[in-house]
């Protein structure tokens, strides 16, 4: 069942003015007001729209997020009954330091048709490839980069990976520099970093590394529509993660996930710009009008496009 065509620009809409509400905070050096004006504005047009939804992916749980948070119910309660992943404020940091790459994401899928992801890191891998055994999480960095190379009909020193530069990526980027790989790091925003494998211009082959769980299934929605390859591996070192994960029904804490496992069926994808980022621009304003450039997918609709709006404010 694919959802109603009437979602994408209300979602959309959503995604856009959660954007526009964080972006007057860019630069203020306040990551949590940046954060807080976007879930502000996200949960009260959330709950305008002719639904019955539900938080899958969220702010956290209960006691750790008044809004937005898993669980929560949203809408009229009067349509479709929707899993909504989101995350209000995409790149923190980005915004309170007025760095490039913020962005307002949210992703929709008929109910129990969006994984329901704990909050604890992933190790992820995703690529433009439209087949499996090309890449895979239990391949050697050798192994990945050589088959993505004859897949794609290059050398390896002309393939770029992208990875979030953290002091736990360093054996793989140190071995990612021993085959000449061209490397993209990216400081904060793994969902951008994901989605970076979707199409030529923005030059990137394959995106791995251990990044957030929830992003993970953000990116996966999108990448879907692209017939893009992910994959997902939750990792539980603390005990009250392992404890989490049980209660959500997880058994085997050690399963790789495919996307196809992450988002069946149909789902929508929105990421709004916030600042100005390799994805898409960001919030523009003048006077009473700003313009906005938003990422949205739609599935069973091959919708996937930029969308460059200017609104009154």
């Amino acid at each position: 069942m694919s959802i109603d065509k009437k979602f994408e620009n209300l979602f959309l809409q959503v995604a856009i003015k959660a954007a526009l509400a964080s972006s007057y905070l860019v630069g203020k050096k306040d990551k949590i007001a940046a954060d807080k004006a976007a879930v502000d504005s996200m949960r009260l047009e959330l709950n305008k729209i002719d639904m019955e939804g539900a938080i899958v992916i969220g702010e956290g749980e209960l006691d750790e997020a008044p809004m937005l948070f898993i669980g929560e119910k949203l809408g009229t309660l009067n349509g479709p009954k929707l899993d909504i992943a989101v995350d209000p404020l995409e790149g923190t940091n980005f915004a309170a330091n007025n760095l490039p790459g913020a962005l307002s994401v949210i992703a929709v899928a008929k109910k129990n048709n969006l994984f329901n992801a704990p909050e604890t890191y992933m190790n992820k891998i995703s690529a433009n490839v439209s087949e499996r055994n090309v890449v895979d999480l239990d391949y050697s960095i050798k192994k990945n980069i050589y088959n993505l190379a004859d897949y794609k009909k290059k050398k390896p020193e002309n393939l770029t990976v992208c990875i979030l530069d953290r002091p736990r990526h360093k054996e793989i980027i140190d071995e990612l520099n021993k085959y000449k790989v061209n490397i993209k790091l990216i400081t904060d925003g793994d969902v951008s970093g994901a989605l970076l494998v979707t199409e030529k211009k923005y030059g990137v082959d394959m995106f791995l590394g251990i990044g957030g769980g929830p992003e993970g299934v953000l990116a996966a929605s999108a990448l879907d529509a692209y017939n893009c390859f992910f994959q997902g591996r939750f990792i539980f070192e603390k005990e009250k993660d392992k404890i989490r994960a049980k209660k959500m029904n997880i058994d085997d804490l050690n399963k790789k996930y495919y996307l196809e496992e992450i988002v069946t069926g149909d789902s929508i994808f929105c990421a709004t710009g916030i600042t100005s980022g390799d994805l898409v621009s960001g919030i523009k304003i003048n006077k009473d009008e700003f313009i906005s450039e938003t990422l949205i997918t739609h599935k069973s609709l091959d919708l996937k496009k930029i969308i460059k709006i200017k609104q009154k404010i």
